[in-house]
């Protein structure tokens, strides 16, 4: 029984299963194992959720210094209002948000014509970034839904290692 228990809450992978049996993520998708334009690691992905929230929350903090005696919702708005335009803008634009300029990822659209994503799948994107939920689900090749639902991929920017490739 100690077997049997040790062996399914260990995964997986200790049950002799290969949990990658297409070789490296983003196979499926024809992106090169490593390298740019492979699939990012999710430590840069956060880095870069990161980045970016800080970023939102130091515009909307100066746009509610404009404003006379803000409520918590009107600070609240502000933040999350620069948040997403910020993200909105620049990833359906450059592919790239700020915090994803500076880990080195970029977003790019899986269908042809390969490059920026665009303005609808940017919002897809970034209304179910919103909910987060969507975003912490991923599929084998690393892909969360909302990347799914916009048909997109995270994908390195360059081939040098950032301070994020910790996965």
């Amino acid at each position: 029984m100690a077997r049997w228990t040790g062996t399914w809450l260990s995964g997986l992978g200790a049950a002799g299963v290969d949990t990658r049996p297409d070789g490296w993520r983003g196979r499926r998708l024809g992106l090169p194992p490593e390298g740019a334009g492979s699939i990012a690691t999710t430590g840069s992905r956060v880095a870069a959720f990161l980045v970016d929230l800080v970023a939102g929350g130091l515009i909307g903090g100066l746009v509610n210094v404009f404003v006379v005696d803000p409520t918590p919702l009107q600070r609240t708005l502000a933040g999350n209002g620069a948040f997403a335009l910020e993200v909105l803008l620049l990833t359906a634009l450059t592919g790239q948000s700020l915090g994803m300029k500076l880990v080195g990822i970029r977003v790019v659209r899986l269908a042809e014509p390969a490059g920026p994503p665009g303005f609808l799948p940017s919002a897809v994107r970034l209304a179910l970034l919103c909910l987060l939920l969507p975003a912490l689900i991923f599929d084998r090749d690393g892909r969360g839904l909302h990347d799914k639902a916009a048909g997109t991929a995270v994908v390195k920017a360059t081939s040098k290692r950032s301070f994020a490739d910790d996965d």
